[in-house]
Formats: structure tokens, sequence, C-alpha cells
């Protein structure tokens, strides 16, 4: 389990929920942009609830382990979706293809020359 602290309140979540949160708001946070999620979470009161979070360049979020009683909380469809966007905002590396389409080298033009 983690302890989100974040904008002056805190509530714990499980792991792997913590992880895609802090990924996809560094994500954000690279592209200045902000989005509100939903994350399931435990209360400093125990209550479970779902947390609605703005996050974005100024989030100021701590992610932090800690040992509590109970199940792991969980929701892979929220991993899988948080990861998915942080992947769509990751910068995509491209490879060049050669100028006459040919596989391989860069193509010579010495023939040219003669």
């Amino acid at each position: 389990m983690r302890k989100i602290a974040y904008a002056g309140t805190t509530f714990y979540t499980g792991d792997d929920l913590a992880e895609a949160l802090m990924e996809y708001a560094r994500a954000l946070a690279r592209h200045d942009i902000a989005d509100t999620i939903f994350v399931p979470g435990r209360t400093v009161n125990g209550d479970l609830d779902r947390i609605e979070m703005l996050v974005g360049p100024a989030s100021q979020i701590v992610s932090e382990p800690i040992e509590l009683v109970g199940p792991e909380i969980r929701d892979e469809e929220l991993v899988a979706k948080l990861r998915a966007l942080t992947a769509e905002l990751s910068p995509r590396k491209t490879t060049a293809e050669p100028a006459d389409g040919a596989s391989g080298g860069v193509p010579s033009h010495a023939d040219d020359l003669g």
C-alpha cells in the first residue's frame, strides 16, 4: 500500500495505482497540461472511496510506502488506462528510412560523380 499526500490531504491506495498515478502526473507536467482523475483509496478515517484529483504541472504529490491492515486496493482497469494515457504523452522515437526506400545504409552516389 502507498500513502498519497496531495493538496493538503492524505489517502491510501495500492502500489500499482500509486505508481501509475505518479507516472501520469509526471507525463502531464512535461506537457504543461492537467487532467481530473478518480483514484480508489482509503481515507484517513478508513472509508473506501474514489478520490477526485486534479493532476497537472503544479501538482505536488508525495507517495510513500505504508503498512495497513486489510486488502491491497486494486483497480487494474484504471491502472491500464493511466498507463495508456501516459504512453500517449511519452516522446516517440522515430527511425530514419533511407532516401531511396531500400533497407540498410545510406545510398551511395559515387557512380554519379564519374
